[in-house]
């Protein structure tokens, strides 16, 4: 067990480093670094894919990794995927094309698909999915245009992704397709879309109806995995879609009728959701354990290929979901009870009725002894009574209740047993002790300084308390106190490093601070074998980077550099620990089918791969180097915005006096299309084109008339030049100065932005 975790987290930390350059690299190009030229650019563009993949060929051939020469190999080769799209998306930026389009994606997919085919790899089958699914959602609703359309419209793009994702899932549920992760995402997605479809809020005209299929398609997912091949995860997930619906449904009933009456079936309804959740994986656990009936050999089957190998996996996943039904269901309970006490008391402070209904209810779910009540009913109305009790206090701005409140709530911590009870009253001491800091010091200096006291105070409460664990408790209490207050450290401290300046440079010092304290602590607990410790705080390192991603003092330059340098650190490390446990004789080998390189099994098929994408990038090049070159120079009228891409960097979005031709008037939802457009553009007196009218085939152009070609949104034609992309930080100069863009057009009327002016 100990070489194991020694084993994940050689893996954590190579996995760090590479995730560190991936940054770096995406840092470098959205920096839009401005000392080289288009040429430089698109070498270094393809240089990265040939680096990544290289690496990739190089981890495959030699043994300086002991035991990790196959797995860096492979995620090398998934990092020259991810590659290929970052350098898809810099050509983007070098010749102002659509910023985050659905081309983008769909173009990225292209070799992930192929590599998902070759490699039957897991994380190339969830890139591809995630492109796929990427491109469909901004085909349908681009990132800068609102679309308008109908509601039967938007129920069909509802009903396209869950067709996308009920053929993936049956794709991978009949093992045409060998991935699990797979199988389980586009049959979790597949029920959102089927959920959306049935949103009466939103499809006021056809929600009540499609209620029918959707009931339907449960019900025939509990025949399906019970009776015809069972499979203990995909139950567990089809019955958080049935608790989903239920939900929503109770949702939708609560927009339209709101009584005391109302509120008292929402209790009624929270008492049949918990009992269908206990009775529903009592069941299943059942399932698990009785010999299938004779005749029913789907069954037998299903047990031995499919319950076995996945029991560990299923097993998390129903235990999520019983979560999620439990803090729905208590969510549920306590606005009903608050509902119900609100409109039933006729008393001028209510919430001094509601605070002692919570208090009761508090203590005696503490006093009542065990045996005397079902721990599911007594976890559920102390968590209630927490939620209550907490809405009570804050509504009465009372000092000596909040006190009260806590002490009882701290009685209730003591009481609690498991881990997700425990961490439910920790969560709400945390809540209390914030409301009352809040009830101190709400006056003193603005809220500015008291909104920073009250995070910097419970990140100190907590860390004191995680170091108190480890020398007071002697009992269960102890990890749980530990793995608490470790969560709270965190979370309070990344929510600290969004604090502007307390005093000079403090933002940076506290981004530092976080980092470099977070990074020592994967590594710290890696190697004392603490597993939750490590897993949560490389959950935080991975969200911080997330996060800081545009928000960091740092120029993006100046970021990449940064993280590069980390990155290469963390592979040293990582790399001298490697050696030093394979040396040391406590190397771990890799148990499953993952621990060969796929560069050494399909080097031919993977290298076609690669030449496609280099052609790719080649052929867009050359195209637009073409059109610059040899297109006609034109100047329009625009008017900019200042947003962001995800992958390319800062961009103005422009908005053209010919995005709205006169000879067209504009569109009624209903005749809403995407069709391709051609405008003719001629020029007003002071040079600038202007849309003259819709270009009909065969007609004849006059010398100074220029065709471009576009497609329609609504009432308004996009171009594909929409789009300029600009150096950090300047958007606004931009917005303010340019007035004119110059393009080039080419003979069939596909245009590319130059430049743009300010006259």
């Amino acid at each position: 067990m100990k070489s194991m975790l020694r084993f994940n987290a050689i893996r954590t930390g190579y996995l760090l480093g590479i995730s560190l350059i991936l940054a770096a690299i995406i840092y470098f190009f959205a920096s839009n670094w401005g000392g080289l030229d288009r040429t430089s650019k698109i070498v270094l563009a393809a240089a990265l894919i040939v680096l990544f993949y290289g690496l990739s060929f190089v981890f495959a051939r030699i043994r300086a990794v002991p035991g990790q020469q196959a797995f860096l190999s492979n995620m090398f080769l998934v990092a020259g995927c991810i590659a290929f799209g970052v350098s898809v998306a810099l050509l983007g930026q070098i010749y102002n094309s659509h910023a985050d389009s659905y081309g983008l994606f769909f173009i990225w997919s292209v070799p992930a698909l192929l590599l998902s085919w070759i490699t039957r790899y897991n994380p190339f089958y969830m890139l591809s999915y995630v492109l796929i699914q990427l491109g469909l959602w901004l085909y349908f609703y681009p990132t800068m245009q609102s679309v308008p359309y109908s509601e039967l419209r938007s129920l069909s793009i509802a009903g396209v992704f869950a067709l996308v994702n009920l053929v993936l899932f049956l794709l991978a549920f009949l093992h045409r397709i060998r991935s699990a992760p797979l199988q389980y995402m586009s049959f979790t997605v597949f029920h959102i879309a089927m959920l959306a479809m049935t949103n009466s809020f939103a499809f006021d005209g056809y929600g009540l109806v499609m209620n029918i299929p959707y009931i339907a398609v449960i019900a025939l997912g509990f025949y399906i995995f019970i009776k015809v091949r069972l499979n203990k995860t995909l139950l567990t997930l089809n019955a958080l879609a049935l608790s989903a619906f239920a939900v929503f449904k109770f949702i939708e009933l609560a927009e339209a009728y709101s009584s005391s009456l109302f509120f008292v079936f929402g209790l009624i309804f929270v008492a049949l959701l918990l009992t269908g959740n206990v009775w529903f994986f009592r069941y299943l656990n059942r399932l698990g354990k009785t010999p299938p009936e004779a005749g029913i050999t789907d069954i037998s089957t299903s047990k031995t290929e499919t319950t076995v190998p996945e029991e560990h996996g299923s097993e998390w996943i129903s235990k999520t979901v019983s979560r999620v039904i439990k803090v729905v269901g208590v969510l549920i309970g306590s606005i009903s009870l608050i509902g119900l006490i609100m409109i039933s008391t006729n008393v001028n402070h209510t919430e001094y009725v509601l605070l002692v209904v919570s208090l009761l209810l508090m203590i005696l779910m503490i006093v009542i002894p065990e045996s005397k009540l079902d721990s599911v009913i007594r976890y559920t109305l102390l968590t209630i009574s927490y939620i209550t009790g907490l809405a009570a206090i804050l509504w009465s701005d009372q000092s000596l209740l909040s006190v009260l409140f806590l002490i009882v709530s701290i009685a209730g911590w003591f009481r609690s047993k498991g881990k997700r009870q425990l961490f439910f009253a920790y969560t709400f001491v945390n809540l209390n002790l914030a409301t009352i800091l809040f009830q101190q010091y709400q006056e003193w200096d603005g809220w500015n300084w008291t909104y920073k006291f009250i995070i910097f105070s419970l990140f100190i409460v907590n860390a004191v308390l995680y170091g108190v664990s480890y020398f007071i408790f002697k009992t269960e209490l102890k990890e749980h106190l530990r793995n608490s207050s470790l969560f709270f450290s965190l979370l309070f401290l990344f929510w600290a490093t969004f604090f502007e300046d307390v005093i000079p440079h403090s933002y940076m010092f506290i981004n530092i601070f976080y980092f470099v304290i977070v990074t020592g602590m994967i590594f710290a607990f890696a190697r004392l074998n603490q597993k939750s410790e490590t897993l949560m705080s490389v959950v935080f390192w991975f969200i911080f980077i997330g996060f800081k991603y545009y928000d960091l003092l740092w120029t993006l330059l100046y970021k990449s550099f940064t993280l590069a340098l980390l990155g290469v650190i963390a592979l040293g490390l990582t790399w001298w620990a490697d050696r030093r446990m394979a040396h040391s004789g406590k190397a771990a080998f890799d148990a499953d089918h993952r621990s060969f390189s796929f560069m050494r099994l399909s080097p031919l098929l993977i290298a076609i791969v690669i030449v496609l994408q280099l052609g790719i990038i080649g052929y867009q090049t050359a195209r637009s180097e073409t059109l610059l070159a040899t297109g006609a120079s034109i100047k329009l009228k625009l008017a900019p915005i200042d947003p962001r891409s995800l992958l390319q960097g800062d961009y103005v979005a422009l908005n053209y006096d010919i995005s709205t031709p006169p000879s067209k008037p504009p569109l009624q939802e209903e005749e809403w299309s995407r069709g391709k457009v051609k405008v003719v553009l001629t020029p007003d007196s002071q040079g600038v084109y202007v849309a003259d009218r819709l270009y009909q085939d065969g007609e004849k152009l006059t010398s100074h008339e220029v065709v471009l070609n576009g497609q329609w949104y609504g009432s308004r034609i996009l171009y594909g030049i929409e789009n300029y992309f600009i150096p950090e930080g300047t958007g606004r100069t931009v917005e303010q100065n340019a007035h004119f863009a110059h393009i080039r057009v080419s003979r069939n009327g596909d245009a590319l932005l130059e430049r743009l002016a300010e006259s």
